[in-house]
C-alpha cells in the first residue's frame, strides 16, 4: 500500500464519524471526485482527500471557512487559501457547484454539483435542495419564449426554515 493509501486510511477512520454518512450516493460522489482529481493529474492529498469528503457528504452547502474550521484541528498547519484553493480546484473539474450570494457568503456543493433548486432561509442561512420536478419543463418554456439556447440556470427560493420559524412563535 503507498504512502497516499495509507494516509487515506488514517483520515477516513479519523473523519467517517463525523461527516461520512452511510448513505451510497455521498460515498459515489465523494470516489466521483478524488477520480476526476486523479485524473487530471493532482495529487490526491490527505487534505485533498478530507476537503473531497466533506463536499461530496455534505447537505448544508458548507462555506470554505466552514470546511477550514472542521479540518483545522486534523490539520493544523494548513490554511484557509489551501481549503480555497482546493475547492476551486474540485469546481474547475466540474465536481462542486459554487453558490454566491449578494453578501459575498458563497457556499460550494458537491453532493450535487449540477443546477439544482435551493431554499435558503434569510435567519439562519440553512440551503436545501428541494426535489422539485418540473424545472426541465420550466427551462424549455423559457427557451420557447425567448429562443435563447438554456446553457444553465439558478433557481433560489428565500424564506424562513420550520427552526427559525419556531423559535419566533
Amino acid at each position: 500500500m503507498g504512502m497516499i493509501d495509507a494516509n487515506y486510511f488514517q483520515i477516513e477512520f479519523n473523519l467517517n464519524c463525523k461527516w461520512m454518512h452511510a448513505m451510497t450516493e455521498p460515498k459515489l460522489r465523494f470516489e466521483t471526485i478524488i477520480r476526476k482529481l486523479r485524473e487530471n493529474n493532482y495529487k490526491v492529498t490527505p487534505q485533498r482527500i478530507a476537503i473531497a469528503e466533506i463536499l461530496a457528504t455534505s447537505e448544508g452547502h458548507p462555506s470554505v471557512e466552514k470546511i477550514y474550521d472542521e479540518l483545522k484541528a486534523v490539520f493544523p498547519t494548513m490554511s484557509l487559501t489551501t481549503v480555497y484553493r482546493n475547492v476551486m480546484i474540485m469546481k474547475s473539474l466540474g465536481e462542486v457547484l459554487e453558490l454566491g450570494f449578494p453578501d459575498g457568503g458563497n457556499r460550494y456543493d458537491g453532493n450535487k454539483p449540477y443546477p439544482h433548486p435551493h431554499a435558503v432561509c434569510v435567519k439562519c442561512h440553512k440551503i436545501i435542495d428541494p426535489d422539485i420536478s418540473g424545472l426541465k419543463d420550466i427551462t424549455q418554456e423559457v427557451e420557447k419564449e425567448t429562443g435563447f439556447e438554456i446553457l444553465t440556470h439558478r433557481v433560489d427560493f428565500f424564506g424562513i426554515c420550520p427552526t427559525c420559524k419556531a423559535r419566533s412563535a
